[in-house]
């Protein structure tokens, strides 16, 4: 009975997301209300609410929690003596590897990417995710009292996957391939993530 009701819970909430993207790229986000959202999925007002609390979020749809769920799994699961930066990198060669549609590239991408760029509200509520993404690594990171490095070793990485988006994003829309902008991708994401490994180094040594 359980799983039915957690599996009925994803089905709704991926019915929420899929109607409000589908009126957002139509008519504009915000132009869409969200009891256009509600009455178009079927439920209720509340019920979107339940499942996000803001309307930015409905568009995003957890992006940075996504994010983080991956890094999270990564770093408790990492073998004994694996430091947890060396993982993240392993776990964005696994990623590549897998073609996972978290590190593709393609007018998809680009147009979603884009929409979100166009949207003042969008961008602020991206940079809040983005802040909590790097507060939750951080934790992972170091524990529950992180400190001072931790959370830069944490934003550097956030920040190191938003700039090579960004640029690869970029590189796409100026007529690169997609598989030329998942190049740029993962060469920014390797010196980034080269650069943060470093500090850990650093950091042991001292």
């Amino acid at each position: 009975m359980g799983e039915r009701r957690e599996s009925k819970k994803r089905e709704t909430r991926q019915r929420i997301s899929d109607v409000a993207t589908e009126l957002f790229f139509a008519r504009g986000f915000e132009a869409v209300t969200l009891d256009e959202i509600a009455a178009a999925a079927g439920v209720s007002k509340m019920t979107v609410f339940n499942y996000f609390p803001r309307k930015e979020d409905l568009m995003l749809d957890r992006q940075d929690d996504l994010k983080l769920l991956f890094f999270r799994e990564a770093i408790r699961a990492r073998p004994p003596g694996q430091a947890p930066v060396a993982e993240l990198r392993a776990l964005m060669a696994r990623l590549r590897d897998e073609k996972h549609p978290f590190v593709r590239f393609d007018r998809h991408t680009a147009d979603f990417w884009r929409f979100i760029a166009a949207s003042p509200s969008l961008e602020a509520r991206l940079r809040e995710l983005n802040d909590e993404a790097a507060e939750g690594l951080a934790l992972e990171l170091d524990g529950p009292a992180p400190d001072g490095l931790a959370r830069l070793a944490a934003g550097m990485i956030v920040l190191t996957l938003r700039t090579a988006r960004q640029e690869a994003i970029r590189v796409f829309e100026h007529g690169g391939s997609a598989k030329k902008a998942s190049t740029v991708f993962f060469a920014l994401v390797d010196q980034g993530f080269a650069a943060v490994q470093g500090m850990e180094a650093t950091d042991a040594r001292s």
